[in-house]
């Protein structure tokens, strides 16, 4: 297998004949020099968590964009993320970065959460129809993270129309003009956000920027690029992994009525269903990882430098540790979901992300019970990593 291949378009629609394929070439699947796909629960399970396994994030844009993207304002951004880093660096921008997260707790985002979520339904009062995606399930994340971060919400729009573009390079491969594209929304970003940091130099106020701007001790505070890489992807991760998953909640439970209607007589159901979701039909599909030294993977000796492709979306989908994993089943207690990964690349985010769609299905289910997916109008974003939809027609 080669790594096109995982960008079929077929593959948008319908993910599970990929899942089968990796499934059925094994657990450590070559896919050129010194490059391996995964679909295996064990195998990613154990990468994941495993520290003689890291990342090399420059490396990995020469493998998929050519030499000369190495040096682009957009991949030297990307590389300042702690999301992309080895330790010490790793733990040494995360660490700030999660003093400032963990003084935001989530009883209070969640409650944010639910008053927005009402006012977006509030919204749809006398109508029969709309577009979820546009409606309610883009604008509730990002006007939180534009609170936690204290952006204008009238920006936020166009901010999230800039990191969805951005997001594109996470893909294994895209397009030259995707590339540009990308290169040119991080430009916008980083200019909106560095206009940002400098206005909040001596703030003493509570939001995320002026928090990182006063996190760590002296001679180990985050620099202006740092705070702006970081900040960018708190953004991204923070409305448009949530803003997909949203959805593909949706779709998974109305693909399977007598789970909704399970979890419509009993609201309790909520947390087991959503990470059930999250296993079913993740909208994070693949993370990259290599190896810092040689290390024995399912019984094979793996040499340094070797490029790890890891499915999510197929070591979710592993047969081995779940029953029917074509089937949602709100009440499945085996395996554990790795759609928020793991190890300490695990995502900071998580408990909020889990916060807001268990908010939002509630309220979801609770004002608007009759509403069911116009399947006809759906229409998939075609992402080979971060998987969603772009337009998710609704009527009630």
């Amino acid at each position: 297998m080669q790594l096109h291949e995982l960008m079929n378009p077929d593959y948008a629609d319908n993910p599970f004949p990929l899942y089968r394929e990796l499934h059925r070439q094994g657990p450590l699947i070559p896919a050129g020099d010194k490059i391996i796909i995964s679909g295996s629960h064990a195998v990613v399970e154990a990468l994941l968590n495993d520290r003689r396994v890291g990342k090399n994030y420059i490396e990995s844009v020469r493998l998929r964009f050519g030499d000369a993207a190495a040096d682009m304002p957009l991949f030297q951004g990307i590389g300042r993320m702690f999301l992309v880093l080895n330790p010490p660096d790793h733990n040494r921008l995360r660490a700030l970065v999660m003093k400032a997260f963990s003084a935001r707790e989530i009883h209070p985002l969640r409650e944010m959460a639910l008053t927005i979520a009402n006012d977006l339904v509030d919204a749809l009062a006398g109508l029969r129809t709309c577009d979820l995606v546009q409606a309610f399930a883009f604008p509730l994340p990002v006007r939180i993270i534009c609170r936690m971060l204290d952006v204008p919400e009238s920006d936020a729009s166009e901010l999230g129309r800039l990191t969805s573009v951005l997001v594109k390079v996470f893909d294994p491969q895209i397009s030259q003009a995707d590339l540009l594209e990308a290169a040119d929304a991080f430009a916008v970003l980083e200019s909106y956000f560095s206009a940002l940091i400098v206005a909040r130099r001596d703030s003493s106020a509570r939001d995320l920027v002026s928090l990182f701007l006063r996190s760590g001790s002296d001679g180990d505070r985050l620099s202006h690029d740092e705070i702006i890489a970081n900040v960018i992807l708190l953004f991204l991760a923070g409305h448009e992994t949530t803003s997909n998953m949203l959805c593909n909640i949706i779709l998974a439970l109305h693909d399977h009525p007598q789970e909704l209607a399970c979890l419509q007589q009993n609201h309790a159901l909520i947390p087991d269903a959503i990470q059930e979701c999250l296993r079913y039909d993740s909208s994070v599909q693949m993370l990259y990882r290599t190896t810092l030294e040689e290390i024995e993977v399912a019984g094979q000796l793996i040499p340094p430098g070797t490029r790890f492709f890891l499915s999510l979306g197929a070591a979710n989908h592993d047969p081995l540790v779940f029953t029917s994993p074509e089937r949602v089943n709100i009440r499945r207690h085996e395996g554990r979901c790795l759609a928020f990964g793991g190890g300490i690349h695990h995502c900071m985010g998580y408990r909020l992300a889990l916060a807001e769609m268990e908010v939002a299905l509630k309220v979801l289910l609770t004002r608007l019970p009759a509403m069911r997916p116009v399947t006809t109008g759906v229409r998939r974003n075609h992402r080979a990593n971060l998987r969603g939809v772009s337009a998710l027609p609704v009527e009630w």
